[in-house]
């Protein structure tokens, strides 16, 4: 699969600067920081200049960057804040049902900037749809009776989607961008009457039974722009849940259509970023506003084994790592909701501790440097998680922490739970307020999920005047107790009568992941979801909705400074050759172990690049420093970025380094290839900051899409030392002429140095494995 045409790149960066296809091109140099205030765009701006490093630029088109980015590629953000702050805001919390509401003027737009609407899906048609367009509709039909959340004429529609834009108007900063799928809905959807369409979703729009569904996702992107224009959105968050190759991910009401195509999934999913990407740049350079792309990326070690190496980071303004839900009730292990570090105590690794030196993947921690490996730390955001998972009759355990809680009855565990092992006895009841129906009986599934204002009011001791609502238990048994890991950096909640076990981000885990995403440049944090928050109400006497915990975000986020916009931690090479890198040959789901893809680099420069050049690029620290090659490359480590036999605490950098040699006998001709095949164990994304230095020269390659640098024609073009001649200074070969070891030759406008004695055989047509080494043309 391709992962970045670079041929195509070098035309698009030409076209935006005004450049043709000239051979030189001048990416932008640093410029100032940013303001922390949008600025309306600039007819006079180079938009080339914003646009972030790594990002893919559409060919052919001037994108608006600069409406988003400042001139060093960060994204300029409102309300004082120097990172994101990403809340998501749901449909069904709009009254409808007699519980409580959280409407938008509950959101607290003075400390965000982006809100992800939840959700819309991919309707029958293909097409992105909210559902029809009726009085009952909360996304464009609803309306409330409250001061203050009237239908803004303006807009004809109703719902969310004009209150959005209304709230807008004040907090012009404020991006919002309709999120697509969930976990619900990412293989179907829900009908007016509240029963599921067995669709297909995304599964089917991306792909048949046999490839990829170009007609479907052509569909699918044109109806998204217009989606985007109509209501007034900002952009695009894609949350397909899964697009892996791990058999049994995902909802189980898709296992029909998802587990049958697991090995076309990643390929379909590439193709729709990439024709997203197109399209919403399209759509910006015509209507001279930038709308953005991003994802709600899985963060389970598990889950990105089977996607590849996460091909479509270069399509993504950012990433929403789902850095929560990394133990639940589908199995008997009990442990931390959203971890920020591994402890080396969670029993569902003990094997992985085993194989993998040590490195556990149930973190946030390990999810970022996975993502790091690929992109910059400003276009990463960690995920928290603003209600609870739980178990009961837990045994073991530290107050019930890594103990295990195994449903009595296995033969009554929820489709898709209890495979490997035995499913979670979850927390029911009033400890369980969130819960979601059973589709066939329509009982609550007992998960212990609470937000957290409820779990505050069960600490005191408080019974909510909200329990009834909900439709849940409102007898109060036993105390519940927090608790804190000092080395997760995790909350915890146990009630030692009924041995229940809560776990969830409160103030402390809040405070120290903010300071994490502050320390580490990442770009921000992600919010599911911020109905979950609490204030407390003094007459009531109870914890409610609120906006404490991102009222803290706000405040260690502004002060946190600009976040990371570089992807590579190696000076930049001034000069870019147009080279393009390309994986595949993955294993498909458990049998990718270890992980051994096929990797193509391909030439597209107008010279050749010899042997003897060397090939170094970073993968992350999310595997262990142990890659190695199959191909004889004499792969070699030039650094590691983590050394210690675990990740207990924290991996201790970004990235491996590693170091390849062209081998002597051959070289990557223009136009041509070399292929050879790596080996790792735990997942990666894309190796990435690539370089390739021939005759003392280093160069970057075009498919990293770095900001800077001269795009040269080929190795030696613009410098005196590199790439082999300029001139065809060797004698011209001759038929009849004896050439022992090392004597060299021009013919045809190349030159070639004999490997052992020769005569008669005519250089150029003997082969990477023949008498004559290609030095390269002149």
């Amino acid at each position: 699969m391709t992962v970045n045409p670079s041929s195509r790149w070098a035309r698009a960066l030409a076209a935006a600067a005004g450049l043709g296809t000239a051979a030189s091109l001048l990416f932008a140099p640093p410029a100032a920081a940013a303001p922390q205030e949008p600025a309306p765009p600039s007819a006079s701006s180079d938009h080339a200049d914003c646009r972030p490093d790594g990002l893919y630029p559409t060919p052919g088109l001037d994108v608006p960057y600069c409406d988003v980015y400042d001139s060093d590629g960060r994204e300029i953000l409102p309300n004082g804040l120097d990172r994101r702050v990403i809340g998501y805001f749901t449909s069904w919390r709009n009254g409808a049902n007699d519980q409580p509401s959280y409407l938008v003027d509950d959101i607290p737009w003075d400390k965000i900037s982006h809100i992800n609407y939840a959700f819309g899906h991919v309707n029958s048609d293909n097409e992105l749809s909210v559902g029809p367009d009726t009085p009952d509709n909360p996304a464009t039909g609803m309306t409330w009776d409250r001061p203050g959340l009237e239908p803004d004429p303006e807009f004809d529609y109703d719902g969310h989607f004009n209150l959005l834009n209304k709230f807008k108007k004040d907090n012009p900063g404020v991006r919002t961008l309709v999120a697509v799928g969930g976990w619900a809905e990412t293989g179907g959807f829900f009908g007016p009457d509240g029963e599921r369409v067995d669709s297909g979703g995304f599964y089917s729009m991306t792909t048949t039974e046999t490839g990829v569904n170009h007609a479907g996702i052509e569909t699918f992107a044109d109806s998204a722009v217009e989606f985007v224009r109509e209501y007034g959105f900002d952009g695009l968050d894609i949350d397909y849940e899964y697009a892996t190759s791990m058999q049994g991910a995902g909802s189980p009401d898709d296992y029909w259509i998802s587990d049958a195509r697991r090995g076309l999934l990643w390929e379909g999913y590439e193709e729709l970023m990439r024709v997203l990407r197109e399209k919403l740049d399209e759509a910006a350079v015509a209507d001279g506003t930038y709308y953005q792309l991003t994802v709600a990326a899985p963060s389970s070690g598990w889950l990105l084994r089977g996607q590849e190496v996460h091909q479509v980071v270069q399509y993504l303004d950012f990433v929403n790592m789902m850095t929560y839900d990394l133990h639940g009730t589908w199995n008997h292990f009990v442990g931390h909701n959203g971890a920020l570090f591994d402890s080396g105590q969670d029993p569902e690794l003990r094997d992985v501790y085993n194989a993998f030196d040590g490195i556990g993947y149930l973190n946030a921690d390990w999810a970022h440097h996975y993502f790091r490996g690929a992109m910059q730390a400003g276009r990463i955001n960690l995920g928290v998680p603003f209600y609870t998972r739980g178990w009961q009759d837990v045994q073991g355990g530290e107050n019930g922490l890594w103990g295990t809680s195994a449903l009595p009855d296995q033969t009554q565990c929820q489709p898709g739970t209890g495979i490997n092992d035995p499913c979670g006895h979850g927390a029911g009841g009033i400890d369980n307020l969130w819960f979601d129906s059973d589709p066939i009986t329509g009982d609550a599934i007992e998960a212990g999920v609470n937000p957290i204002w409820h779990v505050l009011n069960l600490e005191n001791g408080v019974v909510g005047d909200y329990v009834e609502d909900y439709g849940v238990d409102t007898e109060l048994v036993g105390t519940y107790e927090r608790h804190w890991d000092d080395v997760t950096k995790n909350e915890w909640w146990w009630n030692p009568q009924t041995r229940t076990f809560l776990s969830g981000d409160a103030d402390q885990t809040i405070s120290a992941k903010a300071d994490y995403v502050a320390d580490t440049g990442l770009g921000g944090v992600m919010i599911w979801e911020m109905a979950g928050d609490y204030s407390y109400d003094a007459d009531a006497e109870q914890y409610f909705m609120g906006d404490t915990l991102i009222t803290s975000l706000h405040q260690t986020l502004s002060n946190a400074g600009p976040y990371g916009a570089v992807k590579a931690e190696t000076p930049a090479p001034e000069q870019v050759l147009d080279v393009d890198v390309e994986f595949g040959g993955f294993a498909l789901g458990d049998n990718n172990y270890p992980i051994t893809p096929e990797v193509t680099i391909t030439n597209n420069s107008a010279t050749d690049i010899p042997g003897g050049s060397k090939i170094t690029f970073d993968y992350g620290t999310s595997a262990p420093g142990s890659m190695g090659d199959q191909s004889g490359m004499g792969l070699a480590h030039v650094h590691r970025g983590h050394t210690r036999d675990n990740n207990v605490g924290g991996l201790d950098g970004d990235f491996h380094r590693v170091e390849l040699t062209v081998p002597g006998w051959q070289s990557i001709p223009a136009g041509g290839s070399l292929d050879f095949t790596i080996n790792y164990q735990l997942p990666i994304s894309q190796p990435s900051n690539f370089r390739i230095e021939v005759g003392g020269v280093e160069y970057a390659l075009t498919y990293d899409h770095p900001r800077e640098g001269e795009l040269v024609e080929g190795p030696g073009d613009g410098d005196d030392n590199g790439g082999g001649p300029s001139e065809c200074d060797a004698p011209s070969w001759s038929s009849g002429t004896v050439y022992n070891t090392g004597d060299e030759v021009t013919h045809d406008g190349s030159e070639y140095r004999a490997r052992w004695w020769t005569q008669g055989e005519e250089p150029g047509t003997t082969g990477e494995w023949g008498v004559w080494e290609h030095l390269g043309t002149c």
